[in-house]
């Protein structure tokens, strides 16, 4: 056996090889195998653990816990560093000054979500996020990926989870991040009062201020239509929120892969997290039926790279969380202690309108992955056959507003 320390100079040596051999197109496509390698958790203490998940591990559907997709190059922005991009940030948050932060463009391989067999793959890969392989409701994912490291799924965890897969030699990494769980819309478990708290002061517009009878989840709102944006802003980074966990496990995947390519995907909650790791980081990111997370990412002062267009969100019209229409005070939304008021996303968006062509009516209950997988992704979407593609052309949700009602300014208690 090769010295750590030669073994590691080789990795290194290989991987920029590689970068250097590979095509500059983004239209360069291939087909990956990906393993369930493990399952990652954050402690009560906000560390985070990882947990190895055994190559003979049972599934329902067979013995396979590995999954196939297509991937292409696409162009990506990344900054020097992640201290460097932090700093800019703390900048930003402490003293209202914007920083030149220099942003790398670098070709990145990432999955081709032009082909609808990705983005069906990827969505299974969200949903067994909020299961344990041995569930009834775990989808089997075909031969190319394998589980690596599962997260969140001790007994006395409630707050992020999930799962890692690889391909067989490493050289891509998928981390696959739970979405909120709430009896509106599946079972709730143990991870339920920290998704929620999390959903209302992510996509609340003032610290889910829905009306005089609820209570707030931070001390924003000030009278009428006003709300204090340095508190909410102070809010939002506190260390209970996600976004700081999934930094850190990003940051731990680095440092056992530190020559892969990472990916991100979640469902809901979980999606808004990946898209905001992978605006953070300039890695690939799909977000499944998300709430709009533009919003956070501003008031969470998250520098802007020059395009997200490495962010994808994927949802259909008849859901109305991903939607932003499921507000006020007799919404579906806040009869279940929810204040899901954002709306415009990240990057770019395919959105499938089942409601003109599948006449689904507007329903909460659409939310649910299971339903993108089982009655949108496993079928051809007429749609888009008849134009010659495989999904919903992604475009940029340009113009969008939300939270037009209120007022943000310094409003002292």
């Amino acid at each position: 056996m090769l010295p750590t320390a030669l073994t590691a100079l080789l990795a290194l040596l290989d991987f920029f090889l590689d970068r250097g051999q590979r095509p500059q197109s983004s239209h360069f496509q291939r087909s990956l195998r990906f393993e369930l390698r493990h399952e990652h958790a954050v402690s009560h203490d906000a560390r985070v653990v990882f947990s190895d998940v055994q190559s003979t591990v049972s599934l329902v559907y067979g013995n396979e816990s590995s999954y196939s997709l297509d991937a292409q190059y696409m162009t990506s922005y990344r900054p020097s560093s992640f201290s460097a991009y932090n700093d800019a940030r703390i900048r930003s948050m402490r003293h209202a000054q914007s920083a030149n932060l220099p942003w790398h463009e670098t070709e990145i391989l990432g999955p081709n979500v032009e082909k609808r067999e990705t983005l069906l793959e990827l969505a299974k890969m969200t949903n067994n996020a909020y299961i344990n392989p041995d569930d009834s409701q775990w989808y089997e994912l075909g031969e190319n990926w394998s589980i690596r490291h599962p997260f969140g799924w001790e007994p006395d965890a409630d707050g992020f989870r999930g799962y890692v897969f690889a391909t067989p030699d490493n050289s891509t990494v998928i981390l696959s991040i739970k979405g909120t769980s709430a009896a509106v819309w599946g079972d709730a478990g143990p991870t339920a009062k920290k998704d929620k708290l999390n959903d209302n002061l992510l996509f609340s517009c003032c610290c889910a201020r829905i009306d005089w009878s609820w209570t707030t989840v931070c001390g924003c709102y000030r009278e009428g239509w006003k709300c204090d944006q340095d508190c909410l802003e102070q809010a939002l980074v506190e260390d209970s929120l996600f976004y700081p966990i999934g930094t850190n496990l990003y940051n731990n995947l680095t440092y056992m892969y530190p020559t892969s390519d990472i990916w991100i995907t979640g469902h809901s909650l979980g999606g808004t997290v990946a898209s905001l790791l992978g605006v953070t980081f300039g890695t690939p990111a799909v977000a499944f039926e998300s709430p709009g997370e533009r919003l956070a990412a501003r008031r969470l002062h998250l520098p802007s790279p020059p395009s997200t267009h490495h962010v994808t969100h994927v949802y259909h019209t008849a859901d109305p969380i991903a939607m932003g229409t499921c507000n006020g005070i007799l919404s579906s939304c806040a009869l279940g202690g929810f204040a899901m008021e954002t709306r415009c996303h990240q990057g770019k968006s395919i959105v499938y309108d089942t409601v003109s062509n599948l006449s689904w009516s507007v329903d909460i209950r659409k939310h649910g992955i299971i339903n993108v997988i089982e009655e949108i992704l496993e079928k051809p979407w007429q749609p888009s056959e008849d134009v010659g593609r495989e999904v919903p052309l992604a475009a940029a949700e340009e113009d969008c507003v939300e939270c037009y009602s209120w007022e943000f300014g310094n409003f002292p208690p």
